[in-house]
């Protein structure tokens, strides 16, 4: 658990897919789209707990203040990375009209006493 002056709070899962679910998220892709998450991260002062990257998808465990809305976290790393992988990537332009889809996943993550 993190704590803040009025306080206490746990992780949050975040699920970035690609358009069509379209399996790009490999090589330097992947490579590039960890470092800009992480990049991202530390923009925004969000820590990164976990991270996984699947050819379609990738998977975020965060730490973030609880002020913080869950959906612009989610809109932040989706714009950022996708722009950036779309400038750098021209291969990514023939493959998908969008590098990223509008879905995503935001979940929270923790235990819960009942006392």
């Amino acid at each position: 658990y993190k704590t803040s002056a009025n306080c206490v709070y746990s992780q949050i899962s975040i699920g970035l897919v690609s358009e069509d679910r379209k399996k790009v998220l490999v090589g330097q892709i992947e490579a590039r789209l960890r470092d800009l998450l992480f990049e991202k991260a530390n923009d925004m002062v969000v820590e990164i707990e976990a991270l996984e990257i699947m050819p379609d998808h990738a998977h975020l465990f965060i730490s973030a203040d609880p002020t913080e809305s869950p959906k612009r976290i989610a809109n932040q790393f989706k714009g950022y990375t996708s722009r950036i992988l779309w400038q750098e990537f021209s291969s990514l332009k023939s493959r998908l009209p969008k590098l990223g889809s509008r879905l995503y996943y935001v979940g929270s993550v923790g235990h819960v006493s009942e006392g």
